[in-house]
């Protein structure tokens, strides 16, 4: 078994959180040692106060800035770092990549301490370039792209995201595909037995009633494109259903003074931190949108999906890869409002179509994108680089 330092974030919530944590809590079930290094800063709230020096599998490193989409180190977080890995002394060290200084300098300090060094390349795409957002996507690749090409590996989600990495001078050998995985057992249909009912999916459903649910989960930013679903929604105002907004972000009260405050049709649910009410919302939905400008492989996509949800998202970054062939519906990218306000009448009209789109999503997840099949990948890697490193013992 292999002993795999993971560098990542633990808060505030987003997608590289969620890999962070599902990916070593599989890699634990597996016999694997993980020891997370993430930012946090001692005795902040929530802080979990490790030392350097302890020998907890978990070690903190300080930062200055910290969001869901980038963090800003402290000057000694690099110290730390380097010593940290020298007492660890793990076979791999696996970056799941924050949008930080530190990612540039990865590869001088593992290097000299002979660690095989992966990276997760998690920043989203459009690789058609087809607006403002995805051109300063776009630039993200262009600024990795160099230090990329220093790592060992550099995992992402899809062959299209390789491709645009390879054309900025990643050589091929150094990139893996793995996409993101999700936990069927965890992300499934609601139990048809009353008896198995939880009480986290007994209590959503009481508050969200009769109504038929559409569903949004993730950040409120103007990457996700969540105000094209409300325009449309404010158009076409199907009856007898409910829009509800699963998340934060920096544009939520500016959509809910413009959009309403949850009344009615529209339910602004807000961030929730519970795991099982989150797996209630989705399986109380009968439609999830994700109506997003750029993404990578949205894993809110593929929860959903696992929960047999009808999917429709836009072709931005895998997203379109994963529900092609009868998974979903692909919307494009550009006029998102205008397709929307086409589709959401027959899928009001349409349930047995959406009841199918479901049971398709769900077989989809469970033919390519299972978590132990992405665990599976991501050993055989490790075994490689394993083998591979001169200094291996």
């Amino acid at each position: 078994m292999a002993h795999i330092a993971w560098l990542g974030k633990k808060t505030p919530f987003c997608g590289n959180v969620t890999y962070g944590l599902s990916t070593t809590e599989a890699l634990k079930k597996r016999g694997h040692q993980t020891s997370f290094i993430h930012f946090d800063n001692p005795g902040s709230p929530g802080s979990s106060n490790t030392s350097l020096l302890a020998h907890d599998p978990d070690v903190s490193l300080p930062y200055l800035v910290k969001s869901q989409v980038y963090t800003i180190p402290s000057p000694r977080a690099q110290r730390e770092l380097r010593e940290s890995l020298k007492r660890l002394q793990p076979d791999v060290v696996h970056a799941s990549l924050t949008l930080s200084p530190l990612d540039f300098r990865l590869p001088e300090l593992c290097q000299p301490l002979g660690i095989p060094l992966v990276a997760t390349f998690h920043p989203p795409f459009d690789a058609g370039l087809r607006n403002l957002t995805a051109g300063t996507q776009q630039l993200s690749y262009q600024l990795y792209a160099p230090a990329l090409s220093r790592y060992d590996r550099v995992i992402v989600f899809s062959d299209l995201q390789a491709e645009v990495l390879n054309r900025l001078g990643v050589h091929e050998t150094r990139l893996a595909v793995i996409p993101n995985g999700v936990d069927p057992e965890r992300w499934s249909p609601a139990p048809s037995h009353p008896a198995s009912i939880s009480k986290e999916l007994h209590t959503v459903r009481s508050r969200l009633g009769d109504q038929r649910i559409f569903l949004y989960m993730g950040r409120i930013a103007t990457e996700k494109n969540v105000e094209a679903l409300l325009r449309a929604w404010r158009l076409v105002k199907p009856a007898g259903c409910r829009l509800v907004i699963v998340g934060d972000g920096p544009l939520r009260s500016t959509l809910q003074n413009v959009y309403g405050n949850g009344i009615g049709d529209l339910l602004w649910w807000g961030y929730e931190a519970n795991l099982n009410t989150r797996i209630a919302l989705l399986q109380c939905a009968e439609v999830f949108v994700l109506p997003s400008l750029v993404e990578g492989l949205s894993i809110a996509l593929l929860e959903a999906m696992g929960c047999q949800c009808a999917c429709v998202a836009t072709d931005a970054g895998a997203d379109g890869e994963v529900l092609a062939g009868g998974a979903g519906i692909v919307l494009s990218t550009q006029g998102v409002t205008t397709q929307l306000r086409t589709l959401l009448p027959v899928l009001r009209d349409q349930p047995l179509l959406t009841q199918e789109l479901g049971r398709r999503a769900r077989e989809r997840v469970m033919e390519r994108y299972r978590m132990v099949s992405n665990i599976d990948a991501l050993e055989e890697l490790y075994d490689t680089l394993i083998a591979e490193n001169p200094l291996a013992a």
